[in-house]
């Protein structure tokens, strides 16, 4: 009989399976793209043509899961668009338009983001508006703020849109003017959505160039280690491109995708069923179009989060205002039976805990319904209210989390302008949710975050700061987890969450071969150092898709670490 041998073998190296029945092994062999063996098991399958990596002691973990960005908005803005860091004020963010604008051809328009929450008021002015079209010399400009639902669009850019002073807000959305009526360029959500859709038809992006941009972001994931994800708002033109990129080999990740039921911040078109009835000819090996993504609820800073109790009453919003969802009971009853009839699961935008109850109502109607497999995600749900904790558990519904969104930040303090002290405060009750039982799971939200390190989100769940120092404090310390549960959290709970613990996760055989080495053992180092872990290698299903060295070698990227 012929001794089956690896097609990988990783040796010397202390290997992390996550799994709870396989201990830490120093040996793990790989065959076809999946784990085979581990310890002494493994090295006897060491054969000819065997790779063979000498870890010398290198921590090796499970790929690392992002169950909430946009990753090719991400890739988008890293080729094509400006790319400015949230923290500018409005000075810097101005500068940087001009400098990026004077790159461009006379009638390009300057796209791309993004402004901090905070400086909303500031461009809320025609004098604002004055020094945004001289920054963009003519061009027609949309720029997005930093949670990329609200647009800043420059004279040219409405005048092609034909939005005037006097044109109404449209549903869901607003058109600031300042004090004597004017319209300043500021757009809040739907809004902004009617720009988006001048610049679509006016600038179009074909399937090859969202390709290129869905293939970017996944590169700058490997970088960060991760392997695994779901695009939280993707739209069937996105699908279309994934579905294009695993047929021509090249989509090294597992995929989810979250189909767009509804959109007042994107522009995007077809939704719902125009996007749910193309959903099984875009799914391949690694994509998976199982999700639809419903926004119930806008964001804090813009007055469109859905409270239960009213925002403050000096922030610039009617008397006793509490936000609305974008849905009624019915409507979301209806859209979550439906898609929950033909296995549809569904990740809901909520920000505010009124918004975050309505989900929690409907998921109870449609589990007593006999609906118990889809998978429910509250993504955001930085706001809970304390008697709805228990219900995630009792319902079996993940909270879906993105650390940049609420430890110390631009977006907290935009938030604490708009929220009395004692609730903004409040945000992230991440330990009472563990101790109810609930599933939580680690996004990055990124592009909105500024980059998809799970280490710093990690480090920010343990110590409720801000990883980059730049934020003082501590966020509501008594919800802190601990390093372990933090780590599940961006792993096995990930792939539960998204459907895909069955192949990826934790490294047992069987399942795909796709780990990370990293510069450091998260385990054997001070807290304050986790922030600093990267991935030194990124493997995906047995091949390695992105290596530090290489990556220096080519381009020096800020942040990465060589090789020992």
């Amino acid at each position: 009989m012929v001794r089956e041998s690896a097609d990988l073998l990783l040796l010397n190296g202390t290997i992390d399976t996550l799994d709870g029945d396989l201990p830490r092994s120093s040996a793990m062999a790989v065959k076809d793209g999946l784990v085979l063996a581990f310890g002494s098991s493994a090295m006897e399958l060491q054969g000819p043509g065997t790779q063979v990596v000498d870890l010398a002691g290198a921590y090796v973990m499970p790929g690392l899961l992002d169950i909430h960005n946009h990753h090719m908005i991400a890739g988008q803005m890293d080729l094509f668009e400006l790319d400015a860091p949230p923290t500018l004020d409005l000075d810097g963010f101005l500068a940087a338009i001009e400098e990026y604008a004077a790159t461009l051809g006379p009638e390009e328009w300057v796209v791309g983001g993004s402004w901090g929450s905070g400086l909303m008021n500031q461009m809320n002015s025609a004098e604002a508006l004055a020094r945004l079209d001289a920054a963009t010399g003519g061009r027609p400009a949309l720029l997005k703020d930093d949670s990329k639902h609200n647009r800043w669009a420059n004279s040219r850019a409405l005048e092609l849109t034909e939005i005037g002073d006097g044109t109404p807000d449209p549903e869901g959305g607003q058109i600031l003017r300042d004090s004597s009526g004017k319209a300043t360029g500021v757009l809040i959500e739907a809004g902004g959505v009617l720009v988006e859709h001048t610049l679509s038809r006016l600038q179009p992006v074909s399937t090859e160039q969202l390709a290129r941009a869905a293939r970017r972001g996944i590169e700058i994931l490997h970088s960060f280690g991760v392997t695994a994800f779901q695009d939280a708002a993707a739209s069937l033109q996105l699908m279309r491109a994934l579905k294009r990129l695993d047929d021509e080999g090249d989509l090294d990740a597992w995929v989810v995708t979250s189909m767009q039921a509804n959109d007042f911040i994107l522009g995007t078109t077809p939704l719902g069923e125009g996007i749910i009835e193309h959903r099984e000819e875009t799914r391949s090996r690694h994509h998976r179009p199982d999700f639809i993504k419903i926004f119930l609820d806008g964001v804090p800073p813009a007055g469109t989060a859905a409270f239960i109790e009213p925002y403050l009453p000096d922030a610039g919003f009617p008397k006793c205002h509490c936000g609305t969802t974008t849905m009624d009971p019915a409507e979301l009853e209806d859209w979550l039976m439906g898609t929950a009839a033909r296995g549809i699961s569904a990740k809901i935008h909520c920000t505010g805990d009124a918004s975050v109850r309505l989900v929690l109502d409907t998921v109870q109607n449609v589990r007593a319904a006999g609906f118990s497999t889809p998978r429910y995600h509250v993504a955001h749900g930085q706001f809970v209210h304390p008697d709805d904790i228990a219900r995630f558990a009792e319902l079996d519904v993940t909270a879906d989390i993105s650390p940049s969104l609420w430890f110390p930040g631009v977006i907290s303090e935009a938030i604490a302008t708009v929220l009395p002290p004692e609730r903004a405060s409040r945000m992230q009750p991440n330990r009472a949710l563990l101790d109810a039982g609930a599933r939580i799971a680690g996004g990055s939200d990124w592009p909105v975050s500024v980059s998809p390190n799970a280490w710093e989100g990690i480090y920010g769940l343990v110590t409720r700061q801000d990883p980059t120092g730049q934020f003082p404090g501590t966020l509501w310390p008594e919800q802190a987890v601990t390093l372990e549960e933090a780590i599940r959290i961006y792993t096995t709970a990930s792939a539960e969450a998204m459907g895909v613990d069955d192949i990826t996760g934790s490294l047992v055989p069987g399942k795909s071969a796709d780990f990370i080495v990293l510069t450091d053992d998260p385990h054997d180092i001070p807290l304050d150092a986790v922030r600093g872990v990267r991935a030194r290698q990124t493997w995906f299903a047995g091949r390695k898709v992105y290596d530090a060295d290489d990556a220096r070698a080519a381009a020096p990227a800020a942040g990465q670490s060589a090789l020992a």
